[in-house]
């Protein structure tokens, strides 16, 4: 389900973030559901507990889980997540496309690199 990247050069907590926030925006884990308790998920990945807390705590503050006492870590009803995950998108993209003209690539280049084509030489 969770998979850490040793070699990405993020906090292991981030990566943890990142992969439950694509399962729950992909309709993999729906609203509701129980996600593993800090331990066993510490346990399976074999980082230290710390480390899920503050993933948890993370995508609590963010709006993906939450947390009943005594019960457990469960996935937000909130059908905004998605469109709030585009609008963030979206701005990245403005903030990207914003600094790259300013720099002199055209909207051209841009375009033909999303593609996939060679224009960034």
């Amino acid at each position: 389900m969770i998979l850490i990247d040793y070699r990405d050069t993020r906090p292991i907590y981030e990566q943890v973030v990142e992969r439950f926030k694509m399962l729950i925006l992909r309709g993999v884990l729906h609203p509701d559901d129980k996600i593993p308790s800090v331990r066993n998920l510490a346990v399976d990945l074999s980082i230290n507990p710390n480390t899920i807390q503050r993933a948890y705590a993370e995508l609590e503050r963010q709006g993906y889980i939450f947390t009943v006492k005594g019960k457990g870590n469960f996935v937000s009803d909130s059908k905004q997540l998605l469109s709030n995950y585009r609008k963030e998108i979206f701005a990245e993209l403005q903030k990207l496309c914003k600094n790259a003209f300013e720099i002199g690539i055209t909207e051209e280049e841009i375009v033909q690199s999303i593609r996939g084509g060679d224009a960034h030489d």
